[in-house]
């Protein structure tokens, strides 16, 4: 059975920046709940976050400059923590998936939003840090609005997969 990645602030962990969780209510992820499919994580917490904790979002480039050493992710209050992303970023990569679905609008998780870098509540269409290492690996990724594309995409995977080498139940 092939399991899926997904932000661990979805579907009711109240661990985001700001003590929230995003609600996901969805026959499609409680059927993968149902079928133990779903790997919830959250690579900021992974690498030691605090909940809460200061947003933070890119500036000077996109998710894939900071991967590549061009850009940066700051707090507000202006503290790099570019290190703590790209580390949080492998740490998702290591996850034993074949997609992942991730809370879109983070600066780790976006899949096609993220904020613009001046903490003004401006969005800009790009990736989250981690969301562009998983693609970069060949993991697509979808935001957590996107249930039926993602659904479409794993029973795709599953028609072409080789039973003997998929990921095993627990």
């Amino acid at each position: 059975m092939l399991k899926v990645l997904v932000s661990g602030c979805l579907g009711g962990a109240a661990i985001r920046f700001n003590e929230t969780s995003v609600p996901v209510s969805s026959p499609i992820w409680r059927k993968w709940a149902a079928e133990g499919r779903l790997v919830s994580f959250c690579p900021e917490l992974a690498v030691g976050f605090p909940v809460p904790r200061p947003p933070a979002e890119i500036v000077g480039g996109s998710a894939a400059d900071v991967l590549d050493s061009g850009a940066w992710v700051r707090e507000a209050s202006g503290r790099d923590v570019t290190h703590l992303f790209r580390a949080a970023s492998r740490r998702a990569i290591d996850a034993d998936v074949a997609l992942a679905v991730l809370v879109d609008g983070s600066p780790t998780c976006g899949s096609s939003y993220v904020h613009d870098g001046t903490f003004s509540g401006v969005t800009v269409p790009g990736r989250g840090v981690a969301a562009e290492a998983l693609r970069r690996h060949g993991i697509p990724v979808f935001a957590h609005h996107e249930l039926e594309q993602a659904a479409a995409a794993l029973a795709e995977m599953e028609r072409h997969s080789d039973p003997s080498t998929m990921t095993r139940p627990g």
